[in-house]
């Protein structure tokens, strides 16, 4: 058994969906794993990560649509304020996604249907910097 990490980073221009999977399919690609499991950890509390549809656009803006009318910034209902009026929505829509994403590896590459895409999933207003921890297990 092998195992490589990579810490991504990954700049945001502020709330929104943004792919990641030609750079996470890159790094697999060269790695020496032919087979093997992908995991994908991204260590923030207002980010999360996707697999969803990669050939129509519409579907990831109705996605934030959804979000954006489910949770509403500067909600009455929230006390946790301490960064601005989106701070508790982006704690929610996170706690509501995933954190971490596992994928099997075969043939050097991740094993994606053909309609799926690899995703970052900004839940704060303002650009961000954030870490995605990539782990590739397998021989």
């Amino acid at each position: 058994m092998k195992q490589n990490r990579l810490r991504l980073t990954v700049t945001t221009e502020g709330r929104g969906i943004y792919c990641i999977s030609q750079k996470v399919c890159k790094w697999v690609s060269q790695q020496s794993i032919q087979s093997g499991l992908l995991t994908l950890f991204i260590p923030h509390t207002s980010a999360s990560l996707l697999i969803q549809e990669n050939a129509d656009p519409d579907v990831l803006e109705d996605l934030n649509r959804f979000f954006n009318h489910l949770v509403i910034d500067g909600d009455p209902l929230f006390q946790h304020q301490s960064e601005g009026p989106d701070d508790m929505p982006a704690h929610i829509r996170s706690a509501l996604t995933q954190t971490h994403l596992s994928i099997p590896v075969q043939e050097n590459k991740p094993s994606l249907g053909i309609w799926q895409g690899i995703y970052l999933f900004e839940h704060r207003i303002h650009p961000h910097k954030r870490n995605i921890i990539l782990h590739l297990l397998g021989e």
